[in-house]
């Protein structure tokens, strides 16, 4: 199946006591679903997949692939640091009825290049399901180049890329080298419209969509499919005030993203409650920033 279209790693909701709100979740899920995106991910950065551990990830699984029900694809995060956990979460997924899997680079320890081919060819002879490479340095602390990408597609290893550096040459490169054999996911906030009017990204998968579905929508299809840059200019001046505070307002001290989408749900009449420790919550005068930011939006 293709992987395209708009897929939002949406996030977890949990109790004040820091457990998992299942009816929060689904609800947010289904809101999701009734905003038109293309697809979700459980278990993603956004749904904060450092702090989860493997059984509370195949919950969340199932309660994903549950809510979902078919109605758009769903996409479990499974990588972890261990290939072994990597393994046993991705064939869990398997098993449940996920679409794929996406799987981040192992993290930390910042193993050596072949290391990391390695980690996804041992994966790739467990599943059977299509396997995004999550290709995002920043969180990483280490990354696949093209040609790199280029060689585990030509071995069948792994089918899309959710490509996170925010620069949409990357994107451009993918598709020139890999062609159709390769769906390449634009992953950032911060270049979409280049991206998508310049014909080469399959779609957008970044968390940010957790608080705009439905206008994500309308620019993938202005500007990825219509190609409509008229249009999706308009759509894109919308969301522009947002985005800009995501990207240059805050300070070095936060707030951390995690902590700007579940507060801006918050804001917008969704209780999503907030962040798993050690991830805090807004200050009052961040809060009232982030207030005055959204409400210039419609």
């Amino acid at each position: 199946m293709k992987i395209s279209g708009v897929i939002v790693p949406h996030i977890t909701v949990f109790h004040q006591d820091e457990s998992i709100n299942e009816k929060g979740t689904a609800r947010h899920i289904e809101w999701l679903i009734n905003n038109n995106v293309d697809g979700i991910t459980p278990c993603g950065s956004s749904g904060e997949i450092v702090s989860l551990t493997l059984e509370e990830s195949k919950l969340l699984i199932d309660l994903a692939i549950a809510t979902a029900n078919k109605k758009v694809a769903v996409y479990p995060t499974t990588g972890r640091y261990s290939t072994q956990h990597t393994i046993e979460l991705s064939r869990y997924a398997e098993s449940a009825g996920a679409n794929g899997v996406m799987v981040p680079l192992p993290y930390y320890m910042q193993p050596s290049k072949q290391a990391i081919m390695d980690h996804f060819r041992r994966l790739r002879e467990a599943i059977t399901i299509p396997v995004i490479l999550y290709n995002n340095p920043w969180v990483c602390g280490v990354e696949l180049h093209s040609k790199d990408i280029l060689q585990l597609v030509e071995e069948d290893v792994i089918h899309a890329v959710k490509a996170s550096h925010g620069d949409p040459f990357r994107v451009s490169e993918l598709k020139y080298l890999c062609g159709d054999r390769l769906q390449v996911l634009y992953g950032h906030e911060y270049a979409p419209l280049e991206a998508f009017l310049a014909g080469s990204a399959d779609g957008w998968l970044t968390g940010n969509l957790n608080i705009f579905p439905r206008l994500a929508k309308e620019l993938w299809q202005a500007a990825g499919i219509e190609k409509n840059a008229i249009k999706a200019k308009h759509i894109w001046d919308k969301m522009m005030p947002y985005v800009y505070y995501s990207l240059h307002e805050k300070s070095e001290s936060g707030p951390h993203f995690i902590s700007i989408y579940k507060a801006a749900l918050n804001i917008l009449g969704h209780d999503v409650g907030h962040p798993r420790l050690p991830l805090q919550t807004l200050s009052v005068s961040q809060h009232k920033r982030l207030e005055e930011v959204l409400q210039t939006i419609k």
